[in-house]
């Protein structure tokens, strides 16, 4: 696995190969998202973000998560068609993953790496955990669930 997060390779919803690298230059939001979690109203909140700032330079990638109380427990037709008639989401979607453990994905383990929790943990502790990625993927810095994404605005602009 390359350290470089720029080459870890993603899968979007409908199948489509991706990589960070594809939105270099910009700033990247991270998200692990979930259908049935008390944060799932979030997805409004990013969509909001996205609508903002993406002419500026701002790409979210929310991947699908069924690790925290089984909050995800659909395929990646049902998480689309929840996400876009709920929320309207827009932004990227990307093939369920885990961000935990032995299987978690590669790029999970790049950014908890990079950017610990509290008291240095590395594990993911629920749904909509974010990472804000600058567009060099040099800074990288990280949001509790509980964290609303307007509250990402000035961060947001600092790397636009």
């Amino acid at each position: 696995m390359s350290d470089n997060l720029f080459d870890t390779p993603c899968i979007t919803l409908g199948g489509e190969p991706k990589t960070l690298a594809d939105f270099a230059g910009k700033a990247v939001l991270v998200v692990n998202t979930a259908s049935k979690c008390g944060f799932t109203p979030q997805y409004k909140g990013l969509e909001g973000l996205w609508q903002q700032y993406r002419d500026q330079g701002l790409v979210i990638l929310g991947f699908p998560c069924n690790q925290f109380g089984k909050q995800e427990p659909g395929d990646e037709a049902a998480i689309s068609e929840f996400c876009e008639l709920n929320f309207g989401v827009t932004f990227p979607l990307f093939k369920k993953v885990e961000v935990n453990g032995p299987q978690a994905h590669p790029l999970f383990v790049q950014l908890k790496k990079r950017a610990p929790g509290v008291l240095g943990s590395q594990g993911i502790k629920w749904n909509f955990t974010k990472f804000l990625i600058s567009g060099d993927g040099t800074s990288v810095k990280r949001y509790a669930p509980a964290t609303k994404p307007e509250a990402l605005k000035a961060d947001i602009e600092a790397l636009l």
